[in-house]
């Protein structure tokens, strides 16, 4: 199919330019090819292993969640050109979706881990340039088993400080590096929170909080979304795709 169809749809349905993101993450196209697309490859990281791996797989158009340009406008030099070039040499384009794929309420990393842990939405929290970033809703479930759960679905060793009570009700989710949003969920009336990483005072905001909070790796948390979106266009266009693991284990 064209590139250009394909861009069209993924701005609209995952609403680049209407969700509120850091400048510098740059949501859409960020690299062209011919312009045609024919074998679809996602990932977490726009970083040099992926880019390698998706040309292996003949891969014409690489979706990730974290795109090229996240130190602004920097000289085409180093390991900035390796990776610019590959794509270009491979015939490879780059789209890349932060927070409109967060916080997307079909496909985004929130919704879909929701999904997975039988969560009941009620409702969305925390702002973030002016738009609501995290879910949230109901379970009941102790705090432990929340965590077993979650370590289930990502395939990863989760770090529960348990500022919260024993039995979770409410519970919110903001995936990737969001452990400074746990006023949000607190001020939200949650009793629990999902994130991927936090900072080391990030303990004492949980503890002095009264809020359960769950550490379960940026990566591991980040890795639904862009799955979810493949599957979704594999459906409506018929394109084959894959999903490159390149986990950092943090």
């Amino acid at each position: 199919m064209r590139l250009d169809d394909l861009v069209q749809y993924l701005n609209g349905y995952l609403r680049i330019t209407e969700v509120g993101d850091d400048a510098l993450a740059l949501n859409g196209l960020q690299v062209e090819n011919s312009g045609e697309v024919q074998s679809l490859a996602v990932a977490v990281d726009a970083c040099q292993a992926v880019i390698d791996q998706a040309a292996q797989r003949g891969a014409d158009l690489l979706v990730v969640h974290h795109g090229l340009f996240w130190s602004g406008l920097e000289p085409l030099v180093g390991r900035h050109y390796r990776r610019v070039a590959a794509l270009v040499r491979h015939g490879i384009a780059l789209y890349s979706a932060h927070i409109p794929l967060d916080r997307h309420p079909e496909v985004g990393n929130n919704a879909v881990l929701a999904r997975k842990l039988g969560i009941e939405v009620r409702g969305w929290f925390g702002d973030y340039h002016g738009s609501p970033i995290g879910i949230w809703g109901e379970l009941d479930l102790p705090r432990d088993g929340l965590a077993a759960q979650l370590e289930g679905i990502l395939g990863c060793t989760s770090r529960l400080i348990a500022g919260g009570p024993e039995r979770v009700r409410r519970v919110g989710i903001i995936t990737g590096a969001a452990g400074s949003m746990l006023k949000d969920a607190s001020e939200a009336g949650l009793d629990s929170f999902i994130t991927g990483e936090g900072q080391h005072w990030t303990y004492f905001d949980a503890e002095e909080l009264g809020v359960n909070a769950y550490y379960a790796g940026h990566y591991a948390t980040e890795t639904l979304g862009v799955k979810a979106l493949a599957e979704h266009i594999a459906e409506r266009f018929r394109l084959p795709w894959s999903f490159i693991d390149h986990p950092t284990g943090l």
